[in-house]
């Protein structure tokens, strides 16, 4: 099973290196724009090779994407100083409307996904552009709040003093500053979280959910102060997702797909539990929140939105 990632800066090459460690398929290819950066960044995984799990890993160039299964897209340009988000969003759409033809120039079949920054907004734009090409809704998705879904469980895992994987709770969304923490659904064990710190005999004070609301919510902005970029999260959950599609798993994952109406706001890319298997996206799951929490998933896909709408207005 071969899986393709373009763009092999950090984000790229630690997906890599996640697919070796987790042994997630059986060969990966590095595309980038410079050649030397994924030639460096294949080698020193190949390298890893012998104290994880059997690998091939190459670079290569856009040609060498035939026969995968899975594409990661992990391209695009950094704000330059002074750089507002528009010209941003119009510098990556660019880069985009190059990228998409030409991997599915020679990967026709593959599930794309989508990684780069803001990742609602790009996985939009590379969905439409794949969609010119006759690709079908489901195989063009974004990690979307997957790691932010992660970050919540573990924060809350370690406040209940219990494994994050016993821990079902879900961020909806933007990937980003508007993200919505789906208090009313957290299930601990397959209790609810109240019936669980009841038994246990726990609380979730308020003071507490905020700091965990605001050590998931702010977590980029610290890692990023701290070292300059986030890529170990990102990296992990890029694998994850791409062993799901895989192994045709059809797990729940909080990843961003084109959606026809989210909380009133209409075709519109963010965060919801999709259902996710060999062919891509296969179903929204509907979740039931409260008053409160579907007011800010309304707030939060109408931002998306307005970022889209702007993007097409400076490109008329």
């Amino acid at each position: 099973m071969k899986t393709g990632i373009v763009g092999a800066g950090m984000v790229g090459a630690t997906a890599a290196y996640a697919l070796v460690m987790r042994g997630v398929g059986r060969d990966i290819v590095l595309v980038d724009k410079s050649s030397q950066r994924a030639l460096a960044e294949a080698d020193d995984i190949l390298h890893a090779v012998p104290f994880a799990h059997p690998m091939n890993v190459k670079w290569g160039d856009y040609a060498d994407l035939a026969g995968c299964r899975v594409v990661i897209v992990a391209a695009g340009v950094a704000q330059r100083p002074g750089e507002t988000r528009l010209h941003l969003l119009s510098r990556n759409a660019a880069v985009f409307r190059e990228v998409i033809p030409s991997i599915l120039r020679y990967a026709p079949d593959a599930v794309l996904v989508i990684a780069s920054n803001p990742v609602d907004v790009m996985t939009h734009l590379a969905a439409e552009y794949a969609a010119e090409l006759g690709v079908g809704p489901g195989r063009v998705f974004g990690s979307g709040t997957t790691l932010d879904t992660a970050r919540f469980k573990s924060l809350l895992g370690q406040h209940l003093g219990v494994d994050p994987g016993y821990v079902h709770a879900y961020v909806l969304g933007e990937h980003g500053d508007s993200e919505v923490l789906a208090w009313s659904n957290v299930r601990v064990g397959g209790a609810s979280m109240d019936d669980y710190c009841f038994g246990q005999g726990l609380q979730v004070e308020e003071d507490t959910r905020r700091a965990i609301d605001e050590g998931v919510r702010r977590a980029a902005y610290r890692i990023i102060e701290g070292k300059g970029a986030t890529y170990y999260g990102i990296g992990s959950a890029l694998a994850r997702i791409t062993e799901v599609v895989l192994n045709d798993e059809r797990a729940f994952l909080t990843v961003c797909c084109p959606t026809d109406e989210v909380a009133g706001v209409r075709n519109v890319t963010l965060a919801l539990p999709r259902l996710v298997g060999g062919g891509g996206v296969l179903a929204t799951i509907p979740l039931s929140l409260s008053a409160r929490e579907q007011a800010a998933l309304a707030s939060s896909a109408q931002i998306v939105r307005s970022a889209i709408d702007e993007l097409e207005a400076a490109a008329e």
